[in-house]
């Protein structure tokens, strides 16, 4: 089954290391070794090159400049890119941005960056972002893992969601996973205090890795079920909504029988 996410898709050179207790250079410096921006490490996206259509790249002449960058060596100021001072959450391989829009539509209190390196997928959230005025999204085009590693501050993020990230299945490729045990470190090091971080997954293999990884950082605890929580005592607490639109991705993957591993973690305050 095709993963729409590839933001989500690293190779084992793409998986940090130990995260940097300090945040994003705030002089814009570069760092030493980071190499190019948009795929700074030896990667194994997926990559799927595709032409926009012609009113694709209208959209994205006309609307791109205003709400989306490529991945750069600069810390990143969403107060001043959104214009307003809101709580962050990132989305960590946005694809076509269906989940995206209606998660932002629905949460328009929030300030939402989607992450993503596909550019055709981009291109159709471009689309609906200009045609729908959605105006609390941002989009990132790079490596995930190289936006938290060198964009965003330490404590900065109220949320983080990944929702099915390629697993990866054959075992000679499971290094090349996404959440390792540094990446959940990393992500933990940049929630702030209380945020979110919020996975989902049809692959059952990938879930038991998931849950293991998860359960062994020691800055997150559980928020639902799956992680050792209870929803009912953080949904209505929690900053970020816990529920998800179905995408037709999701819908593909229920009609096939595939079970919908939902992980909920909260950063220890």
């Amino acid at each position: 089954m095709e993963r729409v996410n590839d933001a989500a898709n690293h190779t084992a050179e793409s998986v940090p290391g130990p995260p940097s207790t300090a945040p994003a250079p705030a002089d814009g410096g570069s760092r030493k070794g980071s190499g190019s921006r948009l795929y700074p490490r030896v990667t194994s996206f997926r990559s799927r090159r595709g032409a926009l259509t012609a009113t694709q790249q209208q959209s994205w002449d006309r609307t791109w400049p205003e709400i989306g960058r490529d991945v750069a060596d600069e810390s990143l100021d969403a107060a001043a890119w959104f214009g307003r001072e809101a709580p962050l959450v990132i989305e960590i391989g946005c694809g076509t941005g269906t989940a995206t829009a209606a998660m932002a539509q629905a949460e328009p209190h929030l300030n939402l960056i989607g992450i993503e390196v596909y550019q055709p997928g981009l291109a159709q959230l471009v689309q609906r972002i200009e045609r729908e005025q959605i105006g609390n999204i941002r989009l990132l085009r790079g490596d995930a893992v190289d936006v938290l590693e060198n964009m965003i501050a330490e404590q900065s993020l109220t949320g983080v969601r990944v929702f099915f990230p390629d697993p990866w299945p054959k075992a000679r490729h499971h290094k090349r996973r996404l959440l390792q045990p540094a990446t959940f470190a990393l992500i933990a090091n940049r929630l702030r205090p209380g945020g979110v971080l919020h996975v989902a997954t049809d692959h059952a293999d990938y879930a038991e890795f998931i849950a293991e990884v998860g359960a062994a950082e020691s800055q997150l605890i559980g928020l639902n079920e799956t992680t050792g929580g209870v929803s009912a005592e953080h949904r209505d607490s929690a900053p970020i909504g816990f529920e998800r639109p179905v995408t037709k991705f999701e819908g593909k993957a229920h009609r096939a029988g595939s079970a919908i591993n939902e992980f909920i973690w909260g950063k220890i305050e």
